[in-house]
């Protein structure tokens, strides 16, 4: 299924009709390793923040980083599972959690680290959410996937791979987050969890790797799909 414009939103192009992504949702620190690799511990709960809606772009478009990011390399990338609700959900049993699941998509949950760290007061989604610092590939039905715990993800930077996991390897399933986050909030149809990166993520490395203008970055998930995206420096 594919993503489309309409007017000033993305839409899911379903058999039915165009369902409209509402809000975008995300977790961190889901894989151990890439809790450690940033320093930290493995949550005991799901850590949750958002990205601004107009965050999101579609495939083949650039990730354009703003001037408030060039004053330091501080850009990443984060390829990630992106799960998108197709009918809205409150209180869902973990057991039931995924047939609220419309499909999978790969996503890059770009990042600029200073103001993810240092730049909005100890919280997440100022760095995270500026235009275009979400792109999310075509949707592939749930049907199809099948289990969203037994995918390959693979981000690569200018051809090189630079993260290589299972999904299997989340501290929290996707059934587990969709039944924990629907406790007493309602998630829309419409609704987009990611559901977080696993290590490798340029701020980890040695050398850091920052993403520069001219890169080209690919997140690609086992019968999901992928998603690829040139960066441009505004």
């Amino acid at each position: 299924m594919k993503l489309a414009r309409v007017q000033n939103a993305v839409a899911v192009q379903t058999p039915e009709g165009a369902l409209v992504i509402r809000q975008i949702l995300a977790i961190g620190k889901n894989y151990a390793e890439h809790a450690s690799e940033m320093g930290g511990s493995a949550p005991t709960r799901p850590v949750l923040f958002a990205k601004n809606i107009a965050a999101l772009c579609l495939g083949g478009d650039e990730i354009v980083v703003p001037k408030i990011c060039q004053d330091r390399p501080q850009v990443d990338f984060e390829g990630e599972l992106a799960v998108v609700i197709g009918r809205s959900a409150r209180d869902v049993a973990r057991e039931e959690a995924l047939k609220y699941v419309l499909g999978y998509a790969a996503a890059n949950d770009v990042s600029a680290r200073w103001w993810q760290k240092e730049g909005s007061g100890g919280q997440f989604v100022r760095g995270k959410s500026f235009d275009t610092f979400c792109p999310m590939g075509s949707v592939t039905p749930a049907a199809e996937v099948g289990d969203p715990q037994g995918l390959k993800l693979v981000t690569r930077v200018n051809g090189e791979v630079m993260q290589n996991a299972s999904t299997g390897d989340m501290l929290f399933s996707v059934a587990t987050l969709i039944s924990e986050l629907s406790r007493g909030m309602t998630l829309v149809a419409g609704t987009v969890i990611l559901t977080g990166t696993p290590s490798g993520v340029g701020a980890a490395r040695t050398p850091v790797v920052f993403l520069k203008d001219g890169d080209v970055v690919e997140v690609e998930i086992s019968r999901v799909g992928k998603v690829e995206n040139r960066v441009r420096y505004e």
